[in-house]
């Protein structure tokens, strides 16, 4: 038997073995897939963006509804905190322009590496290849090495780890799912997050212009904002912009069926400048000629502009939908394109500690709780934060089990 079992090789099951196993804890991590950390890497790719530099009260509100919850965890382990954790690995870091935070590598996989070797300092044991398959009846794990039959690993304590459901090549599938709801866990659909969405464009703009990015706009939708870019594809929109909002279009179209986004082409004018602009003379130039002079609009820019009609003859009514070009979103990108999840273990069902209420020794963390972030920083945040709560959870649980036993 082992003091403490972990399901799932992510920065939520990695960290709070390291913060077990620096507390003399004997701790085994189980993972599916033949390598710790698939998903993690995969961030790392474009740049691994650890953590965001804003003020923290601005910062714990990109949580939205799961800020209460998250607030006291993400205090306590902050973004200044996760900083000083990747520099004592030998990794510095550095706030970008963005005030995103990232390892001055840029890269993930040599944080890893030092990452594990600690780990292994601390004779934290990795089991790849094993898939989580359910609870028994007393809460132990069952699990199922590659080729072999399910079988119990008993510990003291256990932490499941296993993330949501986005990017399931990496092994985050939400295959736990059923195998918790059958000990009247309660989860909500998984959802995707952070994602692109399907947008019916025209044979003429997906021809001409699928690939084509949209820099230096403004999204907005029911008084929300972002600004950014954008990148038009042949099924849709995505990019850091739309990502920003995944979470309010996802909510609109579950609601009403679509969404209607508005692009601010011009978002450091003013639209009486736009309409001033517009106003001058056109003499002989075509329109799009003109477009292009009076206000630098790109061709893709002017394709967007004739997508929802013919263009306003006149400056105020062109000058309106230069400054709110109307976007009909009519659903989601596929969960398996998202960056994240939304949905997962419902706060209600797990205590301080993040123990589950219905299961005493079973802890969870990272993306399988019902939480939700933009990108920036932000979920690997959440993650390392709620794996070090689950991991002082499992100290005060094996505590009060040996102060039992002494008494």
């Amino acid at each position: 038997m082992t003091d403490v079992l972990i399901i799932g090789a992510g920065p939520a099951g990695l960290f709070a073995a390291e913060q077990l196993s620096a507390k003399g804890l004997e701790v085994t991590v189980a993972d599916k897939m033949p390598s710790p950390a698939r998903k993690f890497l995969m961030a790392g790719r474009g740049g691994l963006n650890l953590t965001h530099s804003e003020d923290i009260d601005v910062f714990l509100g990109r949580y939205r509804e799961a800020r209460n919850f998250l607030d006291p965890m993400i205090r306590a382990f902050s973004p200044n905190d996760l900083r000083d954790w990747c520099h004592s690995l030998g990794e510095e870091t550095f706030v970008g322009s963005s005030g995103r935070v990232f390892p001055k590598s840029m890269k993930a996989s040599p944080l890893l590496r030092a990452w594990l070797r600690r780990l292994d300092q601390r004779g934290v044991k990795l089991l790849t290849r094993h898939t989580f398959t359910g609870l028994t009846a007393e809460g132990a794990a069952l699990l199922k090495p590659e080729g072999g039959e399910p079988k119990t690993f008993p510990c003291r304590a256990l932490l499941l780890a296993l993330g949501g459901a986005s990017w399931p090549r990496l092994g985050s599938d939400a295959a736990w799912t059923p195998a918790l709801e059958e000990h009247q866990i309660n989860i909500s659909r998984f959802q995707p997050s952070n994602c692109g969405f399907l947008v019916a464009w025209s044979e003429i703009l997906k021809d001409r212009f699928a690939g084509t990015p949209l820099k230096r706009i403004a999204l907005s939708l029911d008084g929300s904002q972002c600004s950014g870019e954008a990148l038009l594809s042949a099924k849709g929109i995505e990019g850091g912009a739309v990502y920003a909002l995944s979470a309010e279009l996802r909510e609109k179209i579950n609601s009403n069926g679509s969404a209607e986004l508005l692009i601010d082409l011009r978002p450091a004018m003013s639209i009486d400048t736009v309409r001033q602009k517009l106003s001058r003379p056109r003499r002989k130039q075509s329109i799009s000629t003109f477009l292009k002079k009076a206000l630098k609009l790109n061709p893709v820019e002017q394709a967007l502009l004739r997508e929802v009609g013919p263009l306003p003859e006149d400056p105020e009514g062109l000058a309106a939908r230069i400054k709110a070009l109307p976007v009909l979103c009519s659903a989601p990108y596929d969960i398996d394109r998202a960056i994240s999840s939304a949905g997962g273990i419902a706060l209600g069902d797990i205590d301080d500690g993040l123990m589950l209420r219905a299961q005493p020794g079973v802890f969870v963390a990272g993306e399988m709780l019902d939480w939700e972030a933009p990108t920036g920083g932000y979920l690997l945040q959440a993650c390392f934060a709620t794996g070090r709560q689950a991991a002082i959870g499992i100290q005060n649980y094996l505590s009060n089990i040996v102060e039992g036993e002494r008494a």
